[in-house]
């Protein structure tokens, strides 16, 4: 498209993914963790010694697929497929800045809601004082005798490592997912609508855990109720990564989010009483009770209009005149031309706000 004066326009259409290529990106996401984890499959399960690493290399198949499609399908030119999946420009910089904060500081304090909300529920029975089902499995993973600090001061420790583990490893083995799921699949999707977008990609999210929920992952149940509060987990925690991928149109507030969430989703862990049984599908922060704490979340975000507030996906700074105007010397009130605004009738393409 160009300007009345030849010049060339930044004026872009907006992408629109075929279903064949989300399909195949779903299909391939999916298929290849399979893949990764048969060796798990074939084994001892989760207990084989290369099970951690195996899921870690799993985290990343979402991209991986992503990659694939992009390169195979070429639903997305080259020249924008940054700005599709949010990697780059970080503009504008001080929401971007923002809400990767918002990522880092606020899931430790969701996963503390949740684990309040299990104990109000009495779903989870605490010791606050001694902490002793934490001193308890502390002293199960180190040799009899060995001096250990008060329990308190080890709790203090993990919970100042949290930032740090977030913003590094944590979010690095997240980057793979966030770059399938909210990189590429959610702006994918979105022409059905925000919700459609969200909630579908959370589910697909859900179900690509699968071959490791089946083996006993998070939920220690190795049936289709293991997935079902997988899914649960993920449609919730979807809504609340992809409300941070659309409000500052990156995917890195959703990273360093991921990030923060694996980092601290264990922190119930602190306070559980010795003795005591507590039901993962009840106190884990993927449970019911994280479906509470986030439901609320979402619901005072749906309040407050952040849904509706989404800026259009970052462009590059306009080097020429906009296609709108007129050429020089030509009469300002005259109408443009379709070429400069679209068909007759039809507004500038272009991002909406």
């Amino acid at each position: 498209m160009t300007t009345g004066d030849g010049a060339q326009s930044t004026v872009e259409q907006p992408v629109r993914l075929g279903a064949g290529a989300i399909v195949a990106y779903i299909v391939l996401a999916c298929g290849l963790a399979w893949l990764v984890v048969l060796p798990l499959w074939l084994g001892d399960g989760l207990r084989e010694p290369y099970a951690v690493p195996l899921m870690t290399v799993m985290m990343y198949t979402p991209a991986a697929a992503a990659l694939i499609v992009l390169a195979v399908f070429r639903p997305v030119p080259k020249g924008r497929r940054l700005r599709f999946l949010g990697l780059w420009p970080l503009r504008p910089a001080g929401r971007v800045v923002g809400m990767v904060v918002i990522g880092l500081l606020v899931p430790p304090l969701l996963v503390l809601a949740s684990t309040a909300v299990a104990v109000l529920c009495g779903w989870l029975t605490v010791d606050l004082v001694g902490f002793s089902g934490f001193a308890a499995l502390i002293a199960e993973k180190v040799p009899a005798g060995t001096p250990l600090p008060p329990t308190a001061v080890l709790i203090a420790a993990q919970a100042a490592s949290i930032p740090i583990a977030a913003a590094t490893v944590n979010a690095i083995a997240a980057f793979g997912e966030e770059l399938g799921w909210r990189g590429f699949l959610v702006p994918a999707l979105r022409r059905w609508g925000t919700w459609p977008a969200l909630l579908i990609s959370g589910v697909i999210w859900g179900l690509w855990h699968a071959p490791i929920i089946l083996l006993g992952y998070n939920f220690g149940r190795v049936d289709l109720g293991g997935v079902l509060l997988m899914t649960g987990g993920c449609i919730v925690l979807g809504v609340l990564f992809g409300w941070l991928r659309l409000r500052s149109a990156s995917i890195w507030p959703a990273v360093f989010a991921h990030g923060s969430f694996n980092a601290s989703a264990g922190m119930y862990l602190w306070f559980f009483a010795a003795g005591s049984k507590p039901d993962p599908a009840l106190v884990l922060p993927l449970g019911v009770s994280g479906w509470i704490v986030g439901a609320a979340v979402i619901v005072v975000l749906i309040l407050a209009g952040q849904f509706r507030r989404q800026p259009a996906l970052a462009a590059d700074r306009p080097r020429t005149l906009p296609s709108t105007l007129p050429p020089i010397g030509a009469d300002p009130s005259a109408p443009a031309s379709p070429e400069a605004g679209g068909a007759p009738g039809e507004p500038p393409a272009g991002p909406r706000p």
